[in-house]
């Protein structure tokens, strides 16, 4: 039975009720506010998935224009890699400090600067240069997100939330690889960075005018008129408001060395190593597969519709992972996908079938590969509190996307070497394999 703000509160031991706000969120049912919550940060990773994706959907027209090597292009991939990855480690933690809600202000505004600028670049070193820029933006973006989504959910629904959240990504990738489709032939691959920071631009306006800061957050934290604010967010949810605030909780300055004290530090380590190897694999499909696919034979508009059927399956392996993961092991989930996508990874550049059973695998690796990457998001959420949330994440994620960085560089780089696809691909499935078995190295009360 679903319960007002005071009903529970008054139900609630006396000892407990400090905790009052974390209580309602994790206990009651999730009302519509709480949803649109979720769904808002669902459509900020789509703008996500669409600034980090233009790139492999433009890359081959990039290539012929300034005449760069495979090595070249390795490099644009990974300059906004790089740039994603200090993000995460450096940008994303001062959500701990500044709140969720104007981390998402400031790294939304980078993000958009960099995607405007990349639209009118003249070289290839700008180009590099931009695309580090905004991936500061997105890798503060992407940790704080799930965060956010996390401190929205209730107790039953959070892995499925943070599974939706990163859902938007492939989603992103998907609108933007039709877009590219029809307008880089038409007006050129710039349009395509015109258009994705017009839409960035419209993120940021939909973060300043329509999202509050976390309710968890403000509880914890209590910044300025934190009560007033706790009250505008419950009215909102459908609840009763409250006359005082909690007592305040966090003890601890939020920082990096908390995640390596007795409590945090296996887990964290464990989460760096399945991230980075999961990364690795993850982003060399994401950047080369339209390209391998068009230097296969296809017709760009097919080989785009590649990386689309990729993402495709990146999105119901996300879903399919937040829904299942309710009901069985995480652990084991992550486990399953990954080894399965390891097979499949391995098999798909060792022969070379029609169109058909191409674009089949393509769409299984998406589900198998993104679905069981995407389980380290949760799993990290699990880990770490509240106070400590958004920092555990950033560095996991980001000290995980030196992987991320590596793989399509390496890709580009093994390629140049003349190396088969057969063994380039094999070469891909193996860090899928050790990031399967990396998961039950992540001891944690939360995380089975």
């Amino acid at each position: 039975m679903e319960h007002s703000s005071a009903e529970f509160f008054t139900t609630m031991h006396k000892d407990r009720q400090d905790n009052f706000i974390e209580e309602l969120i994790a206990k009651t049912p999730m009302t519509p506010f709480q949803v649109i919550m979720v769904i808002l940060c669902f459509i900020l990773n789509m703008n996500d998935g669409i600034d980090v994706l233009v790139v492999s959907f433009t890359n081959t027209k990039v290539f012929s224009e300034w005449l760069l090597t495979k090595s070249q292009q390795g490099y644009i991939f990974s300059s906004g890699l790089a740039g994603m990855t200090l993000g995460c480690l450096f940008i994303a933690p001062l959500a701990d400090r500044i709140g969720r809600r104007n981390l998402f202000i400031y790294a939304m505004s980078i993000e958009t600067g960099g995607m405007l600028l990349s639209s009118i670049v003249t070289s290839y070193n700008q180009l590099l240069a931009l695309r580090f820029l905004t991936g500061l933006g997105i890798g503060g973006l992407l940790p704080t997100m799930a965060a956010m989504a996390t401190e929205y959910s209730n107790e039953k629904r959070k892995d499925l939330a943070v599974g939706f959240v990163q859902a938007g990504y492939p989603i992103g990738a998907i609108f933007m690889g039709f877009y590219t489709a029809w307008a880089v032939p038409l007006y050129g691959w710039r349009f395509a960075y015109l258009s994705a920071g017009i839409v960035s631009g419209t993120m940021l306006f939909m973060i300043v005018f329509f999202m509050p800061e976390s309710i968890d957050y403000l509880s914890k934290y209590q910044p300025k008129n934190a009560l007033q604010r706790i009250n505008r967010i419950l009215k909102k949810m459908g609840h009763a408001t409250i006359d005082r605030l909690p007592s305040r909780t966090i003890v601890r300055k939020p920082g990096v060395r908390t995640l390596f004290s007795n409590q945090y530090r296996a887990s964290t380590i464990g989460l760096f190593v399945g991230i980075f190897f999961g990364f690795m694999t993850l982003y060399t499909l994401i950047s080369w597969v339209p390209s391998v696919a068009e230097e296969s034979g296809m017709p760009y508009k097919m080989a785009t519709y590649a990386g689309t059927f990729l993402n495709a399956g990146a999105f119901i392996g996300c879903i399919g992972i937040g829904w299942m993961a309710a009901r069985f092991s995480l652990k084991k989930l992550i486990f399953t996908f990954l080894i399965v996508s390891s097979i499949i990874t391995a098999a798909y550049g060792s022969f070379s079938p029609g169109y058909v059973l191409i674009f089949i695998m393509i769409l299984l690796i998406g589900i198998t590969v993104q679905g069981g990457f995407i389980g380290y998001y949760p799993a990290a959420t699990r880990v770490y509190e509240t106070e400590i949330r958004a920092t555990g994440v950033g560095w996991a994620i980001g000290m995980g996307r030196f992987g991320a960085v590596a793989g399509p560089a390496l890709f580009g780089i093994l390629s140049d070497l003349n190396l088969s696809n057969s063994t380039l691909f094999i070469l891909c499935a193996i860090p899928l394999i050790i990031s399967g078995f990396t998961i039950f190295t992540v001891p944690s009360k939360n995380l089975k």
